[in-house]
C-alpha cells in the first residue's frame, strides 16, 4: 500500500478521507487509487525526477495526484487556473514538464498551450473527465492524451516498488516579469523515501490534528491552501472541498459535513460577515475548532466581527511560500495587541535592517528578513539572481515586508518594500502588467500599484502615460484592460487607470511608485 496513507487504510478503511461536490472517497479507496496512479504514470513514460504540471480545481483526485507525485519521485507544479494558454506555456516549459494533467474545466485552454512550441516535451497528458466520463474539448484531439479514470482502471493496485519522495513546487510571481517556482528543501529530493513527508506533516499537526475534518475553500494552487489540507490529509485528518468559495454555502458544508478546521482569507472573511441573514441565523458552528487567515492583512473590522460572531478560534498567521509560517496570534492576543501577526515561532528568528543593511534597534521599523534556525531555506528554479536578492546572506531571507519587533517579541508590519500587490489572498506583481501594457500603441509609459479596497484589500490600478497625440477616454480605458486580459489571468487585470503627464522616475530610471501610491492610503495605519 501506498506509504503515506497505508496506516489510515489499515486502521479505518471505511471511513471517509475525501469529500467534494461530486462524491466520497474513503480511506481504503483513495490508497488504492494513488497506487493505480503511480503504476499508471509510470508506465506513461514518467521517471522519478521528473516533473509534472497540473490544471486542476479543488477536487478530490488533485488529492490522488500528490499523492502519487509524492510516491513517485515527481515535481508537481500547481498551476493556476485562471491563467491563460500563454501563461500556462511558459509555466510548462520553465518547470520542464514532462507531462500535464488537466481538469475538464480548464481542457480547451490547456489544449492550446499545449500546441505552443514552449510544450514539445510533454511526452503525456492525463485528461480529468466530468462526471458523465466525457467533456475534454480540444484536450481530446492530443495524441499524447490518456483519460484519467481509464488510466487508473488498467494499472495495477499494487503497491508500487521503489517508491522516491516527491513535492510541490509553487510558482509564484515575480518582480522582473513572469513567475517563478520556489524550490524548497523537499523540492526534488528523490534520493529520500516519501516517508519524509510524514515529518513534514507532523509540523502542521498542532494546526490541523489527525482525525480533524479540514475545510478547502480556496484555490489548492495556493501554498497555504496546500499546506492546510494536504499536510493534514498525509497526517490523517479528512478534507471537503469546494471548487468555487460561496459564504451561503461555507456556512451550510461546516455544520453539514462537521467541519473542525478551516483556512479563510481575508475577502472570505469579509463575504461571510455579508452573507444572506438566514443563511447567518441557520449557522451552528460547534465542530469548528480552529479557524486560520492569513495570505493578506486583514482590516480589523472585519476580524473583530468574525470574532465577535465565532469566538475566540480565529487564529492569524503571517508567512510566505518561500518561508513557511512565520509567526501566529491568536484572537485573544490580537484583540489585546491591536494588529499585530503574533510572535515569530521558536525557530525563526526575525532580523530587522535599515536601507543600507545595517541591523537597527528593537522596536525601529526595517526591512524584515527571516531566518530558520532548523536550516530551511529555499531557491527560485532557473533564478539564481533573483534568488541571491531575496537573501541578506545564505540563509536569511525576505519577504519583502517593512515591519519591526515591539518591546514583547510581537511582529508588525508597516509596509511592502517590493512592488507585489496581494488582491483577495492572492500575490500580484506589477511588472509583469507593466510589460503587457507597455505593448500597447496608445502608451508611453506606466506604473502599476495597489491601491485599498475593503473587500479584497488591494485593487490593481495602472497609472499610464499616453503617447503624444492620444487622449483618454473610457474607450481607452476598456481596450486597456481587453489588452492585458488576452494575455494574461483576469485577477492580473487593471480595475482602474488613471492618466498623467509624466509617470515619475529616478535618475536610474526605475520608477518611484511611493509618490502614485501616497494619495491612496493617506489617513491609513498601514501602507499595504
Amino acid at each position: 500500500m501506498a506509504v503515506l496513507t497505508t496506516d489510515h487504510a489499515a486502521a479505518r478503511g471505511d471511513e471517509i478521507a475525501l469529500i467534494d461536490e461530486t462524491g466520497e472517497t474513503s480511506w481504503a479507496e483513495l490508497d488504492r487509487r494513488v497506487n493505480r496512479l503511480v503504476n499508471g504514470l509510470r508506465g506513461l513514460g514518467l521517471a522519478a525526477g521528473d516533473t509534472v504540471a497540473v490544471v486542476a480545481g479543488n477536487r478530490r483526485e488533485w488529492f490522488e495526484i500528490a499523492l502519487a507525485c509524492a510516491h513517485g519521485g515527481w515535481t508537481y507544479v500547481p498551476a493556476n487556473w485562471h491563467w491563460v494558454a500563454d501563461e500556462l506555456a511558459y509555466l510548462i516549459a520553465d518547470a520542464g514538464a514532462k507531462a500535464v494533467l488537466c481538469d475538464h474545466r480548464f481542457a480547451d485552454t490547456v489544449a492550446l498551450a499545449l500546441n505552443d512550441a514552449r510544450a514539445r516535451d510533454v511526452i503525456a497528458v492525463v485528461g480529468i473527465e466530468d462526471i458523465d466520463g466525457g467533456g475534454l474539448g480540444d484536450l481530446a484531439d492530443d495524441p499524447r492524451l490518456s483519460p484519467y479514470e481509464p488510466l487508473l482502471a488498467a494499472a495495477s493496485d499494487a503497491e508500487p516498488a521503489d517508491q522516491r519522495l516527491g513535492a510541490p513546487m509553487f510558482y509564484t510571481s515575480g518582480t522582473t516579469g513572469r513567475p517563478k517556482g520556489v524550490r524548497g528543501a523537499l523540492s526534488g529530493a528523490t534520493q529520500l523515501p516519501p516517508d519524509v513527508m510524514k515529518a513534514a506533516a507532523g509540523g502542521m499537526g498542532a494546526m490541523v490534528p489527525p482525525g480533524s475534518r479540514a475545510l478547502l475553500c480556496g484555490p489548492f494552487y495556493h501554498s497555504a491552501q496546500w499546506a492546510f489540507t494536504f499536510l493534514p490529509l498525509v497526517g490523517g485528518a479528512s478534507i471537503v472541498m469546494r471548487h468555487k468559495f460561496d459564504a451561503a454555502e461555507t456556512l451550510a458544508v461546516i455544520d453539514r459535513d462537521q467541519v473542525t478546521n478551516l483556512h479563510l482569507v481575508p475577502t472570505q472573511m469579509k463575504r461571510l460577515l455579508d452573507a444572506p441573514a438566514a443563511a447567518r441565523a441557520a449557522f451552528d458552528g460547534s465542530s469548528l475548532t480552529s479557524v486560520w487567515h492569513g495570505a493578506a492583512p486583514c482590516p480589523p473590522v472585519v476580524k473583530r466581527e468574525l470574532i465577535a460572531w465565532w469566538g475566540p478560534k480565529i487564529t492569524e498567521y503571517y508567512g510566505s511560500t518561500e518561508g513557511s509560517i512565520i509567526s501566529t496570534i491568536s484572537a485573544e492576543d490580537w484583540l489585546a495587541k491591536g494588529g499585530s501577526v503574533g510572535k515569530p515561532f521558536p525557530t525563526v528568528e526575525v532580523i530587522v535592517v535599515d536601507d543600507t543593511g545595517r541591523r537597527v534597534a528593537q522596536g525601529e521599523e526595517g526591512a524584515l528578513y527571516f531566518r530558520n534556525t532548523s536550516g530551511m531555506d529555499f531557491a527560485y528554479h532557473n533564478d539564481p539572481d533573483k534568488t541571491a536578492a531575496a537573501h541578506l546572506e545564505p540563509g536569511v531571507f525576505t519577504t519583502g515586508d517593512v515591519g519591526k519587533i515591539d518591546t514583547d517579541g510581537y511582529l508588525w508590519l508597516t509596509d511592502r518594500k517590493i512592488d507585489m500587490i496581494i488582491s483577495g489572498g492572492v500575490n500580484i506583481y506589477p511588472a509583469e502588467i507593466e510589460g503587457v501594457l507597455n505593448e500597447h500603441a496608445a502608451v508611453a509609459d506606466v506604473a502599476v500599484i495597489g491601491v485599498p479596497d475593503d473587500e479584497f484589500g488591494e485593487n490593481v490600478k495602472a497609472v499610464v502615460q499616453l503617447r503624444e497625440g492620444v487622449t483618454a477616454s473610457v474607450d481607452l480605458e476598456d481596450d486597456l484592460r481587453a489588452h492585458c486580459q488576452a494575455k494574461l489571468a483576469r485577477y492580473k487585470a487593471p480595475k482602474s487607470f488613471d492618466f498623467i503627464d509624466t509617470i515619475p522616475r529616478s535618475g536610474a530610471g526605475k520608477i518611484l511608485k511611493a509618490p502614485l501610491r501616497a494619495p491612496y492610503w493617506a489617513g491609513r495605519d498601514r501602507r499595504i
